[in-house]
């Protein structure tokens, strides 16, 4: 049973559709995940993998998820399941809705750490002395309630743009909240390169270190951190594809959207960068970049609550973004597979997501004597979204677009208007995709 109203409803102009898209796209992937993943993995050597792959992986596979849902106007699952020939190719759709739920619910605890900074930065001085950024975020993430309180604010605000649905909850709410996020950015951007020793911030973002590339991890990175940012394989694309009118352009609005991300991505780490080195940090921290090393630059630096206010502000609202994209994956898969209202299949989904994230929010706390595969919870709930059912997904749809959808309509549904163009894209999603998302699959399970 569907509810063909939801389903069929649309973007209303092509600007919202291109903010929503980005908004999904943009969030703790492109400013948290990014930076340290950068810094972990060389700097400009790794920016030269990252840029390659999202030309040779993300936007043909970004077409193609765009195209799937315009063609269909169904949601992920049901896009795939009516295009599908046969049953493996019917149920490619499924692993995206999986995923999206899955990686919500850990999405709202690191989302909800944000909130937490931005709050504290907010309500009027540092929340901690200088050399004193590390032992607040474990007291915080050990908490017993706490984290879980912030995890629930992410949650509630997502549900409540969500219920509005596509004109006047998502793209309305894109609308306010992406502006408001380029215009942050760009503005600590600029203060970030004010800061002394900048130069060497800048230089260790942009003039790679080529021996970085002997290291195989470098080019599993790169290709991760391009499904992670772009929200590729989530069903995301394919949903939001589904509410686009058949008039417009998805190889433009591809480019635009991988472009877009990778512009914003490259921004937010030139914030952060300078600032690593004018204060004499490691830019090799891990995922404690944002939550430990930046706040203890804060609390050293001249306007650091004004600094803290405004990147963590940043933090919040892109993870709004794309936790929003996160929760419409499987909202729109109730709508159209079940029938449920809106309000119903988002108040339903959401509640499950946060029940279910609860015990990644207390993994550091009170439940840090629980280890899934020797991980704490989140890492190891991380890691199967992110290492095991994504990459399945995408592997999914790039052989699916390779070898089963017919050549013809998969190329009238994307529009290419140059042979060669569309003859690159059908290399990259027949061979060269699969061949590395799968190299990257095994690796990551140690089985090569």
């Amino acid at each position: 049973m569907s509810n063909n109203a939801d389903a069929r409803a649309q973007w209303k102009t092509r600007s919202g559709f291109i903010l929503a898209a980005l908004g999904a796209a943009i969030g703790l992937g492109n400013i948290w995940r990014f930076s340290y993943v950068v810094g972990d993995n060389g700097g400009g050597a790794f920016l030269v993998l990252y840029f390659a792959t999202i030309a040779l992986v993300g936007l043909p596979l970004l077409l193609v998820e765009l195209a799937v849902g315009r063609a269909t106007q169904r949601e992920a699952a049901s896009a795939f399941r009516q295009l599908g020939r046969a049953a493996p190719w019917r149920s490619a759709g499924v692993l995206g809705v999986v995923v999206s739920f899955v990686i919500l619910t850990y999405y709202a605890v690191i989302a909800g750490w944000a909130l937490k900074f931005f709050a504290a930065f907010a309500s009027g001085g540092y929340p901690f002395a200088a050399g004193e950024a590390a032992a607040y975020f474990r007291a915080f993430t050990a908490a017993a309630i706490e984290p879980v309180i912030w995890q629930a604010c992410i949650i509630v605000a997502t549900v409540g743009i969500v219920t509005g649905g596509i004109e006047r909850g998502i793209e309305r709410a894109n609308k306010i909240l992406m502006p408001a996020l380029a215009v942050i950015v760009v503005g600590l951007a600029i203060h970030s390169l004010t800061l002394p020793n900048a130069g060497r911030g800048l230089a260790f973002l942009f003039a790679p270190s080529w021996e970085a590339l002997a290291q195989p991890r470098v080019y599993l990175a790169a290709l991760g951190q391009a499904f992670f940012s772009l929200g590729l394989a989530m069903g995301v694309l394919v949903t939001y594809g589904s509410y686009l009118p058949q008039h417009h352009r998805l190889p433009i609005a591809g480019v635009i959207i991988a472009f877009g991300d990778t512009l914003f991505a490259i921004v937010a780490a030139i914030v952060i960068f300078p600032a690593v080195f004018s204060f004499g940090m490691s830019p090799d921290q891990g995922p404690g970049l944002a939550f430990i090393t930046l706040p203890e630059i804060f609390a050293r630096m001249a306007g650091g609550q004004i600094v803290g206010v405004a990147f963590f502000g940043l933090l919040v609202l892109a993870a709004i973004t794309s936790s929003v994209a996160l929760l419409e994956i499987p909202v729109a898969y109730a709508i159209e597979r079940w029938g449920m209202s809106r309000g119903s299949a988002a108040l339903a989904i959401a509640a499950a997501a946060f029940v279910l994230g609860v015990p990644s929010s207390l993994g550091f706390g009170p439940l840090s004597q629980v280890l899934l595969a020797g991980l704490p919870i989140l890492d190891a709930v991380d890691f199967a979204a992110s290492n095991v059912i994504l990459p399945l997904s995408g592997l999914a749809i790039a052989l699916f677009a390779g070898w089963h959808w017919r050549r013809a309509d998969a190329l009238a549904a994307i529009g290419f208007r140059d042979p060669r163009v569309a003859q690159l894209w059908r290399i990259s999603v027949r061979y060269v995709a699969p061949a590395m998302i799968a190299i990257v699959f095994l690796r990551s399970l140690s089985l090569i």
